[in-house]
């Protein structure tokens, strides 16, 4: 490999994580601007929680569509399409004038932002031999973790200074900027062999596979607690712990740069011990499973104490755990897929991860709604994080590719 395709390849990934952070951003705008907009279209919480989950109906939905195309077509299109979706959906939830213009421009958003994980998946297998995926993998997903602390803490800020609307119409439509460098440093064909995976593995052998169904209820575990957190947190701050839009702007970013922090040198330790002699199947699962569990066992607390001082260093130790776990998730996906599996699989998985999403919304606003505390929501995402760790233990036995009957026939 060339000096300067080394260097274009890791230039692609910045680009990714720039992406992923204006993702999150946007999706994560609407949870921050929640105890305003409560107000504004009277609200109550059960129907907030509705328009929290809106988003994740569609991206759910469209996750085994995108699955198909990135597989079929070139993920650089196919990505730069859905970007310019999601910017112009974020930017017109800031002229809706009623909840349903606010869940209109939700689910739309929804559907652009499916682009994102199978085509990075794509993209991350093209590029990366399935030894040296921990770290690129960590690199996107802290865009994940950034864009959540950026909108918290920007989005704060916006708010208080010039109003909901112009943070949705000025992110939304500054984030096209981005498509500059995109669309002249993508190449048009990530693979490194050149070769197109379009063709004979269908659906059905995947969903046959149990790693299938593993990592994807692994991944519903993430998601409903991913998603809890991200739209039910600033509302947790301000209503539970007392704080202000500004408190909650800076004290509510702290968990996701901590766990952005996590998954960063999750990635880079894993690629390091595998490099040592460590086999994938041992490294990749020991971050997943005790990511999960430490994770689960550090959120109760964050509930239980009193002391929003001693609340807010659990719920970050919390957040930083589940770092561990996500700096190797999709490096285990990756690797298991290979190039013949990785969008419709990553589609797949993530479609199953992200019904956590659509129901954690909901659940939580209907929990709140009824004990006017938000303890069992908390202790309902700790349960589902063990269950997640289990299908790590038990549904994924070994971490390595699987031989697919299109391989084997082209053999």
């Amino acid at each position: 490999m060339t000096t300067a395709h080394h260097t274009a390849r890791w230039g692609i990934v910045g680009l990714l994580l720039v992406s992923v952070c204006i993702n999150y951003v946007d999706r994560g705008s609407l949870s921050v601007a929640a105890p305003i907009l409560s107000e504004e279209f009277s609200l109550s919480p059960s129907k907030l929680g509705y328009l929290l989950s809106a988003f994740f109906w569609s991206y759910t939905a469209f996750q085994l569509v995108v699955g198909l195309l990135v597989d079929r077509h070139d993920v650089k299109w196919v990505y730069a399409g859905g970007f310019i979706v999601w910017s112009l959906a974020m930017a017109s939830t800031g002229l809706a004038t009623s909840f349903a213009g606010l869940l209109a421009a939700r689910l739309w958003l929804g559907i652009g932002e499916s682009v994102f994980l199978p085509s990075v998946s794509k993209i991350v297998v093209g590029f990366f031999p399935p030894e040296r995926r921990g770290l690129p993998n960590a690199l996107v997903d802290v865009g994940t973790k950034v864009g959540p602390a950026l909108s918290i803490y920007l989005g704060g800020m916006l708010l208080q200074d010039y109003g909901w609307r112009a943070l949705f119409i000025g992110v939304g439509l500054g984030s096209l900027l981005w498509l500059l460098p995109w669309t002249w440093s993508m190449p048009a064909d990530p693979a490194r062999s050149g070769e197109r995976h379009a063709g004979g593995l269908g659906m059905a052998e995947i969903l046959c596979r149990r790693e299938t169904w593993g990592t994807s209820l692994g991944m519903f575990a993430l998601g409903y607690v991913w998603i809890f957190l991200i739209t039910w947190l600033p509302s947790y701050l301000v209503r539970e712990r007392n704080y202000t839009l500004q408190q909650m702007a800076v004290l509510g970013s702290l968990p996701f740069w901590g766990m952005a922090v996590a998954s960063l040198a999750g990635g880079w330790a894993s690629d390091l011990w595998i490099a040592r002699g460590g086999t994938p199947t041992r490294v990749r699962k020991t971050f997943a499973v005790t990511g999960l569990l430490m994770c689960a066992g550090l959120m109760l607390p964050a509930a239980l104490v009193a002391d929003s001082r001693f609340a807010s260093g659990f719920l970050i130790a919390s957040c930083v755990s589940l770092g561990i776990f996500t700096s190797n998730v999709w490096a285990i996906t990756q690797t298991l897929a290979g190039p013949e599996a990785a969008g419709k699989w990553t589609g797949i998985q993530n479609f199953i991860g992200n019904l956590g999403g659509v129901i954690s919304p909901i659940i939580a606003g209907l929990i709140v709604e009824q004990t006017r505390s938000f303890f069992l929501a908390f202790a309902a995402a700790a349960v589902i994080l063990v269950l997640g760790a289990g299908c790590y233990l038990f549904l994924v036995p070994r971490i390595e590719p699987i031989e697919w009957k299109a391989r084997r026939n082209s053999e």
